[in-house]
């Protein structure tokens, strides 16, 4: 060799190791693996001849090697991966056996034929392979690829060991600081599924963050949350996130819970991940229907909390295998964030369907009653008011008398609200709304198997009214067979649910109403004595509307205000037409019957004047004229007329029940019937 040979190898070397020490640089420059491996290859050129350079990394979990090639004719491209089985790849030898690989001559090779013809596809003759170790782990392999045969022997492998070495250094610090950042954005994760707990509480927009969240550490083209129904042991789509292209997933979609994949996450309590080849064995109707729709992959994430199963998280992927083995643990922190969450909408959807349906109730309570507060100055309202108001505070059983429509249950609740026990439970039922066989039940509740189809327990109206009051409407309907009982509840504070032996002590304040003649139901045998004196210890008559006619103006101008702002509606005025008709009408509904025919009037105004079908009127006062007077509508005009004769004296030798040939209470008992008062017949 001349010297002038020697130097120009001597400048060579020199120029080798300047770029294996400026390769160096390349640990801290760089933050992905592509552009390290893009940088790693041309800064390689400056060392080592090749045309074809391998950056081959083992991934654990698969237990896979993933092979990176950079090619010379594309420099500027990022290495394209490859994955190959570990026994299928020469750089899977190399890490294995921690030793190094050269191939002279790759026309004659045989070994490893998947990798090899990748190589020759590129015009590669010759190869050599090195294990890519640091102190602390074995990464992988580096392979360099030449367009001459025989391009590497053994003098050059000394070189190539120290730029494999360096190279691992450079991968693993860049990996560490990959993995650093992972677990940052894991706990990171973690922290806003925690913000989204708080923050969304509604599901259907606590689904969409829930998404945002998970995407940042895994990667899937769908998602949905599959609920589980403890009732029908079924599986159902709540919520689905997908591509349009995509959209053919049901997110009706249901399941039978038993053999679902959906079932084997809960029971496992792990993460669930499925592929195509993976759903061959399942029963048709247990297939995911993201799997049916195109998807690649699947995992099931498990939400389970201290109560129970809630369902699964679902993310699917059009990559195969697109869930990773090592993940399931942190996938595991973030179901139990998920099922929180999950937990904490649903029962905030359950608060909100209760305060829906109180609204509800509420809302009907005003329907029914047609009054939030009772309305009305005449002086027969005043007196029952007053009484009401007078008895109110004892606990005395108190009876409601009154035609229909004249607002009983509302006298009722106003002697409640008067009461001291105002801040406990107002129980009512209708006495005439229930079946006589399930009467029993309603008003005394049952235990199990008292009867067919008695299932469970039930508490009945007496015992929820505990503390509180019970109010009998339509009193009256109640059978002669379950009287004794009900007077024994009255009496003795004290009774026995259907079916039951253990005798419950209850403290009830009972408040009746009827719109039937007690008195005269006695006599004929339907109604019992005792029954009827104990509920009659404080009997309170509430008066027609024709008898307080004084109050029809503010009854309808009460109604009128509160439908035209239901309906969103202004009406100022009230023809005086209209007022007249409705101050004459007889009310047979009473007050009901005015409400209904209010709303009737705002629904058919369209400008400011109110607008009441006043032919409906006009019609039935002709008709009622034309038609004779009833037995009953007779025997009112009778005890009317005698009752001026007579000035209003019921009792005595000249008294109207002499000359009508009654005793005074059948008499009274009558005039109450009738709805006749002192203002009918007074001078």
């Amino acid at each position: 060799m001349s010297s002038s040979q020697g130097s120009a190898n001597a400048d060579t070397d020199i120029q080798r190791y300047r770029a294996l020490l400026e390769t160096a640089d390349l640990i801290v420059l760089h933050r992905n693996l592509p552009q390290l491996f893009r940088k790693l290859a041309k800064r390689l050129q400056q060392v080592t001849a090749f045309d074809v350079v391998n950056f081959v990394l083992h991934e654990s979990g698969r237990n896979v090697m993933r092979l990176n090639i950079w090619e010379q004719v594309a420099p500027e491209q990022s290495p394209v991966p490859i994955q190959l089985s570990i026994e299928d790849e020469s750089s899977g030898w190399v890490w294995e056996h921690q030793q190094p690989l050269i191939f002279p001559e790759l026309e004659a090779e045989t070994r490893f034929p998947e990798v090899m013809n990748a190589l020759r596809a590129r015009g590669v003759k010759s190869y050599c392979v090195l294990p890519m170790t640091t102190s602390l782990s074995r990464l992988g392999a580096i392979g360099f690829g030449s367009a001459r045969s025989h391009a590497y022997e053994e003098a050059d492998m000394q070189l190539l060991d120290r730029v494999a070495k360096l190279v691992a250094v450079a991968v693993e610090n860049l990996l560490t600081q990959e993995a650093l950042a992972h677990d940052r954005d894991r706990l990171q994760v973690l922290l806003e599924l925690n913000n989204a707990m708080v923050s969304h509480l509604d599901s259907d927009q606590l689904f969409p963050v829930i998404c945002a969240c998970v995407r940042r550490v895994v990667a899937f083209d769908y998602a949905d949350l599959a609920l589980y129904d403890r009732r029908h042991h079924k599986i159902r789509l709540e919520n689905v996130e997908a591509p349009k292209s995509k959209d053919d997933v049901a997110p009706q979609f249901s399941m039978t819970a038993e053999g679902s994949p959906h079932w084997q996450a809960l029971q496992s309590r792990q993460p669930l991940l499925l592929n195509r080849s993976g759903i061959e064995g399942l029963a048709p109707g247990s297939i995911h229907p993201a799997l049916q729709a195109g998807y690649s992959s699947l995992c099931l994430l498990p939400l389970v909390t201290s109560k129970g199963e809630i369902g699964t998280l679902d993310l699917a992927s059009t990559r195969e295998d697109a869930f990773d083995t090592k993940e399931t643990a942190f996938l595991g922190q973030i179901a139990d964030q998920v099922a929180l969450a999950v937990d904490n909408a649903f029962a905030y959807r359950k608060i909100a369907e209760l305060g829906e349906e109180k609204l509800y109730l509420e809302e009907e309570i005003r329907t029914e009653h047609g009054f939030e507060e009772i309305v009305g100055e005449g002086k027969a309202l005043r007196h029952v008011l007053s009484e009401a108001e007078t008895v109110a505070p004892s606990d005395a059983t108190v009876l409601i008398l009154g035609e229909t429509g004249t607002g009983k249950e509302r006298v009722a609740r106003a002697i409640h609200d008067l009461s001291g026990r105002k801040q406990q439970t107002f129980i009512k039922l209708n006495c005439a709304a229930i079946p006589t066989g399930l009467l029993e039940s309603e008003l005394f509740g049952h235990e199990k198997g008292a009867f067919t189809g008695a299932i469970a327990q039930k508490v009945g109206r007496v015992e929820l009214a505990h503390h509180g009051t019970l109010f009998l409407d339509e009193v009256g309907d109640i059978p002669l067979e379950l009287q004794p009982k009900l007077l024994r509840v009255l009496q003795e504070q004290e009774f026995e649910r259907l079916g039951g032996t253990r005798t419950i002590r209850v403290d009830v304040r009972l408040v009746a109403a009827t719109n039937r003649d007690l008195k005269q139901m006695v006599e004929e045998g339907k109604f019992r004595s005792d029954l009827y004196y104990r509920l009659n210890v404080f009997p309170l008559c509430v008066p027609s509307l024709r008898e307080r006619r004084e109050d029809i103006p503010l009854l309808v101008a009460y109604f009128v205000r509160r439908f035209s702002q239901r309906m969103g509606k202004e009406i100022e005025t009230i023809p005086a037409a209209a007022m007249n008709a409705l101050m004459h009408w007889d009310w047979p509904g009473n007050v009901r019957e005015l409400e209904n025919i209010i709303e009737r009037s705002v629904i058919l105004t369209k400008g400011l004047a109110l607008n009441v079908p006043l032919a409906e009127l006009r019609t039935s006062s002709l008709n009622k004229e034309d038609v004779p007077d009833s037995l009953e509508a007779a025997e009112r005009k009778h005890i009317l007329r005698i009752l001026r004769e007579t000035k209003g004296v019921v009792s005595g030798p000249q008294g109207a029940a002499a000359r009508l040939g009654l005793k005074r209470t059948t008499l009274q008992a009558r005039m109450r019937k009738l709805g006749i008062t002192r203002n009918d017949f007074s001078p």
